[in-house]
């Protein structure tokens, strides 16, 4: 095991970089804007790297030395790699995709490294030693602007054939209302996601009207008697009763762990477990769901955990 893991979260306006050393403590951390283009950002990440492992004082892995302390690296990144070409699909950093970013960091810092999308980042970190840790299975959510998922069984990510799975947000939102209709379209071009309905800017929409993006304060207002939030929280408390119900019909996860802005609504910790049991086909439904311990960090602790399994997802030995 190597005494450092350094994780990186690549996102679309910034990169950062995260040192664990071997008790999972965080002994570093440094972030620096995404210059949005793909070769600098390429050596914005060797750069930052770098700086880190001269600053804890490591080497790669793989070079390892008698001297110096080692180390392994990780990179979550908005989309995920192609199993059949390597190259970056579905990220919204649409400049990212069809680009071999794997092979290119591994070439720039002459190491290897493991890539994952960092909504499974998200899930890995909090089945570590997060919120969800302890749990066999479990379903990480992050809910933002947009809405995105990974699940962690028995400490393995289950990425899928495809590497997609956990894409919770572009499963159809399921046992439409009247109020659901006409299905609302979504960037991928089919119906009714779920994303179209429980991100951060829908329900902004629906407490304020179409433009809004932030549903910052919603409860506040609903508790001081805002007939619209409090009309907008109802339906999302019910459509959200009726996605985890969908997924614990499915998946019957251990916990739902949830991350991004919309987590910090403390309504759905407090309702939707009471709207749940009437979606599930059995009962009592017992189900957690939870907010994450780590907050912003848990994509980039994510990364950093990602050499702890195997590249086929089984539990390396320390």
């Amino acid at each position: 095991m190597a005494d450092y893991r350094l994780g990186i979260d690549f996102g679309g306006t910034k990169i950062e970089v995260l040192a664990l050393d071997r008790a999972g403590k965080e002994v570093l951390r440094e972030r620096v804007s995404n210059p949005g283009k793909y070769d600098e950002a390429v050596l914005a990440v060797r750069d930052l790297v770098l700086k880190a492992e001269q600053t804890v004082g490591c080497v790669p892995a793989h070079r390892i030395s008698a001297t110096q302390p080692s180390s392994t690296l990780g990179i979550g990144i908005p989309g995920s790699l192609s199993p059949e070409t390597g190259l970056v699909r579905n990220s919204n950093a649409t400049w990212l995709n069809n680009n071999p970013f794997k092979v290119d960091v591994e070439t720039a810092l002459d190491r290897p490294v493991r890539i994952e999308n960092d909504a499974n980042c998200f899930a890995l970190s909090e089945a570590a030693d997060g919120a969800g840790s302890g749990y066999g299975t479990v379903l990480g959510v992050i809910i933002g602007t947009g809405m995105g998922g990974g699940i962690v069984a028995n400490a393995r990510i289950l990425s899928g054939h495809h590497h997609i799975a956990g894409e919770w947000g572009h499963i159809p939102l399921p046992w439409a209302t009247k109020d659901d209709l006409p299905l609302r379209k979504c960037f991928c071009g089919n119906e009714g996601c779920q994303e179209r309905y429980l991100c951060g800017p829908a329900l902004a929409a629906e407490w304020k009207g179409e433009g809004n993006r932030s549903p910052s304060g919603i409860e506040d207002a609903a508790n001081n008697g805002d007939e619209a939030a409090i009309r907008a929280l109802d339906l999302y408390m019910d459509r959200f009763a009726r996605a985890c119900g969908q997924i614990v019909n499915f998946l019957d996860p251990d916990v739902i762990v949830l991350g991004g802005g919309v987590s910090n609504l403390q309504s759905i910790y407090q309702r939707v477990p009471k709207l749940l049991p009437r979606h599930v086909i059995t009962s009592p439904c017992t189900t957690p769901i939870v907010q994450n311990r780590h907050g912003d960090s848990s994509g980039v602790r994510g990364a950093a955990w990602l050499w702890d399994v195997s590249e086929t997802g089984a539990p390396t030995e320390d």
